[in-house]
C-alpha cells in the first residue's frame, strides 16, 4: 500500500502538504470500510504520517520561523500536535484485529487527532506561508520537504518501533 502514496519531488509546500492532508482524509475514509485491508491501510497511513510529520518538523517549520511567517509559539504547537498524533497511532498500530471495535476506536482516535491538527496548520501555518514566504521560496521549502519525506519512506519510517521511539522521544522529560 506504501507504493500507493504519492511521490512529489518538488512544488510549493504549501501545495505539497495539502496534498498529504488529502491522503490522510483517504486513508483514514477506507480505513473505517471493514471490506478493505485494514492493516495494508494502517501501513500506509503510518508511513505516510511519520514522514509528512518530521519532514515538516526538519525542514518546514524552522524555516518558517526564519521567515517570520510563524512564530515559536506556533512551533512548539505543531510539534506538540505532532507527538500526540504518533501517541495515537502507536495505540493504533498496537491493536491485532483489525476487525475489532479496539481498532475503530483507535482509527477514531487518529482521525480526531489529525483532523485537529490539519485544521490548525492550513490556518495558522500555512496561510501566513502563503503571504509571507516568496514563490520561490516555498517551491525551494517544497523540494527540501519532499526529499526528506521521501527518504523517510524508503526508511520504513512507519515501523511500530520508530513509532514508539517517537512517542517515548516526546515523553522524555528535558
Amino acid at each position: 500500500m506504501t507504493d500507493a502514496i504519492p511521490r512529489p519531488t518538488e512544488g510549493d509546500v504549501v501545495e505539497l502538504i495539502l496534498d498529504d492532508h488529502r491522503v490522510f482524509e483517504e486513508l483514514l475514509r477506507a480505513m473505517r470500510d471493514e471490506t478493505n485491508d485494514r492493516d495494508a491501510l494502517r501501513q500506509a497511513l503510518a508511513q505516510l504520517l511519520v514522514a509528512h510529520g518530521e519532514a515538516e518538523e526538519s525542514k518546514v517549520y524552522g524555516q518558517l520561523r526564519r521567515k517570520d511567517a510563524i512564530d515559536e509559539e506556533e512551533v512548539e504547537h505543531s510539534t506538540e500536535e505532532h507527538d500526540e498524533g504518533y501517541e495515537a497511532l502507536l495505540t493504533l498500530l498496537q491493536v491485532t484485529d483489525v476487525g475489532s471495535g479496539e481498532f475503530g476506536d483507535g482509527v477514531h482516535e487518529v482521525s480526531e487527532k489529525l483532523s485537529h491538527h490539519m485544521d490548525e496548520e492550513e490556518r495558522d501555518v500555512l496561510n501566513p506561508a502563503r503571504t509571507d514566504v516568496t514563490d520561490k521560496e516555498r517551491a525551494r521549502l517544497g523540494a527540501s520537504w519532499a526529499k526528506e519525506r521521501n527518504r523517510l519512506l524508503d526508511d520504513d519510517c512507519g515501523r511500530i518501533d520508530n513509532v514508539r521511539r517517537l512517542v517515548e522521544r516526546a515523553t522524555r522529560p528535558e
